[in-house]
């Protein structure tokens, strides 16, 4: 199967749609090799438009899911980001591409939160197998707590609804920092784009999503 080929044609038709926007997310995107981070039952179905099952319950988002909070995040080369919520770590890898790979000093680096070690696991050999794992950083937490060891960071990326934005999350954004979370109940949420501006909180809200719930002490309980 011509992976490549296939990553070619949804980039494009994600162009078309407007979805992808910029060139460094448009390079990013057909970069990464999509089908290495699902399950090989699924990889066949890697670049369809949709969610695929990665075990435990949890999802890889649908491919324009990840162009739109990538283009929302709007991350630079250099940046420090944290991710909250993993999965099979292809969002993460997207990310490393952007901020190290196109970083000419490599200063930028991913640190990706998961609270399945299952999938953390998971995540990481695939992080590995293509290449990501120097850039990226794979913890096993709660997600809603954030990663204060190496905070602040300059963008923050939640991949899973919340009830509220947790109040560490904003803590560990750094004054000029950007963050993208779907925020609502369990079943409807809409992306909300969050900016800190000299301690001051704007929000502009973004579409409307359906992401699994954003499980943790400043999230939705078990």
């Amino acid at each position: 199967m011509n992976y490549a080929e296939q990553r070619r044609r949804i980039v494009e038709y994600l162009e078309s749609l407007g979805y992808l926007r910029s060139e460094k997310v448009k390079r990013a995107l057909l970069n990464v090799p999509r089908e290495e981070f699902v399950p090989p039952p699924y990889r066949e179905y890697a670049y369809d438009d949709h969610p695929l099952p990665i075990g435990y319950g949890q999802t890889i988002s649908a491919i324009h899911m990840v162009a739109i909070m990538t283009e929302e995040l709007d991350p630079e080369p250099g940046d420090k980001v944290l991710e909250v919520g993993t999965g099979s770590g292809y969002q993460a890898a997207v990310l490393a591409e952007i901020v190290a790979k196109m970083d000419p000093e490599g200063r930028g680096h991913v640190y990706t939160i998961e609270r399945i070690p299952e999938l953390a696991e998971f995540a990481k050999r695939n992080l590995e197998r293509t290449g990501y794992s120097r850039y990226v950083t794979v913890i096993v937490g709660d997600g809603t707590l954030g990663y204060p060891e190496a905070a602040p960071y300059d963008r923050i990326i939640v991949t899973a609804a919340a009830p509220q934005i947790p109040k560490p999350l904003i803590e560990q954004l750094r004054s000029g920092g950007r963050m993208v979370i779907p925020v609502g109940d369990m079943y409807f949420q809409r992306l909300e784009i969050v900016e800190k501006i000299n301690g001051d909180i704007r929000v502009r809200h973004g579409i409307e999503c359906i992401f699994v719930p954003l499980i943790g002490e400043y999230g939705w309980r078990e």
